[in-house]
């Protein structure tokens, strides 16, 4: 019987195919990759733009028929604030595009009108202008529809206050912090724990009278150090080149890097977990992809949490990427300290609570 190339050649398509599909990273990086960048930027794209973002003055006019106008548009973010210190604290800070002050006058034939009084800062970046052209908008449908009116009755005085100068790399550098030791870290420290293992390094240490967490502490502690020289690089290269802010100088610069240090120790454990569980070297390049690649979209590394819808970002609070960018940008140019990051130290303690209590479950030395 003649040799069938025929069969010989579906045979071969049939075992390379089958072997596609016992590959997961093959149908990660061919599926669930470019299904994510779908999902994650049509949700970036289809969101309206952000509202801007207003306080209202505790001395304001509220009975008049613009305040209730600006309640309802759906392009002004009303803050509610009861500390006026904080209030314009945040609107040094840019966090505020405007402190709305509506005042009553009364002229002497009985007429009245409004003057609106608009209190910016430079660090809100010329918001005020786009935002008193939409108040102003608003005044005249307002005035248009009351026809007795011949007269403008709303006059908006805008008001520009010192700021805090918002640089772009202010955003960007503690994202991207963040973005390398994720990686670095993880990858690392699984490979080399895995490897060591692989190499009954680890079974000989372990059958030696060293401690465990001797052990665990000497090669950890090596990989996290390099990790921290990277951090010192990144910084000191941002705050002199590119003016990155530190605002209380030094200290600022260590609670950055006892902020890194809190979350190199969980990824760590992120990385034991990994090495643990994974059956080859090959897999644990997947197994960092599906654990930092969420984060790197959706933690606030490249562009705030606050350009997805209001679902998503409750997701995006709980990963452990968000907090630590958090309370880097919180530390760096806010000015805050350590003690006022407590709910971003607290969510990370939480991860590492439960990453190191799987750890302890799975961690093998042979």
């Amino acid at each position: 019987m003649a040799y069938s190339q025929t069969r010989a050649l579906w045979a071969i398509t049939k075992a390379s195919f089958k072997a596609i599909f016992s590959q997961p990273s093959s149908i990660f990086f061919s599926f669930l990759f470019p299904i994510a960048f779908i999902l994650v930027f049509g949700a970036f794209s289809e969101r309206p733009a952000d509202p801007f973002r207003v306080a209202i003055s505790n001395t304001s006019d509220t009975s008049n028929v613009l305040y209730d106008s600006i309640r309802h548009n759906s392009l002004i973010e009303i803050v509610p604030y009861s500390d006026t210190a904080r209030q314009f604290a945040d609107l040094q800070k840019g966090q505020l595009s405007a402190i709305i002050d509506i005042q009553k006058v009364q002229h002497t034939d009985s007429a009245v009108f409004y003057k609106v009084h608009l209190l910016s800062s430079e660090a809100a970046g010329g918001n005020v202008y786009a935002l008193m052209q939409a108040l102003d908008y608003q005044a005249l449908q307002i005035e248009l529809n009351d026809a007795h009116k011949l007269q403008r009755e709303y006059a908006f005085v805008p008001e520009i206050v010192p700021g805090k100068k918002y640089r772009q790399i202010d955003f960007i550098l503690p994202g991207q912090i963040g973005f390398s030791i994720l990686f670095a870290t993880m990858f690392g420290i699984a490979f080399v724990f895995f490897n060591l293992r692989e190499q009954l390094v680890l079974k000989r240490f372990y059958a030696s009278p060293v401690k465990k967490i001797n052990i665990l502490i000497g090669i950890g502690t090596s990989r996290l150090f390099f990790q921290l020289i990277n951090v010192i690089v990144l910084i000191l290269f941002g705050h002199f080149f590119l003016k990155f802010t530190l605002i209380n100088g030094a200290l600022t610069f260590i609670e950055m890097l006892l902020m890194t240090l809190y979350m190199l120790f969980l990824l760590m454990g992120v990385g034991l977990i990994f090495s643990s569980i994974a059956k080859s070297d090959s897999s644990i390049p997947l197994l960092i992809n599906m654990f930092g690649f969420p984060q790197i979209l959706l933690s606030g590394v490249f562009f705030p949490i606050s350009v997805f819808p209001q679902w998503l970002q409750h997701i995006c609070q709980l990963l452990p990427l968000t907090p630590f960018n958090n309370a880097l940008r919180k530390i760096s140019f806010e000015g805050l300290h350590l003690y006022d990051c407590w709910r971003e130290i607290g969510i990370l303690g939480i991860w590492i609570i439960i990453v190191y209590a799987i750890v302890i479950k799975v961690m093998k030395w042979e």
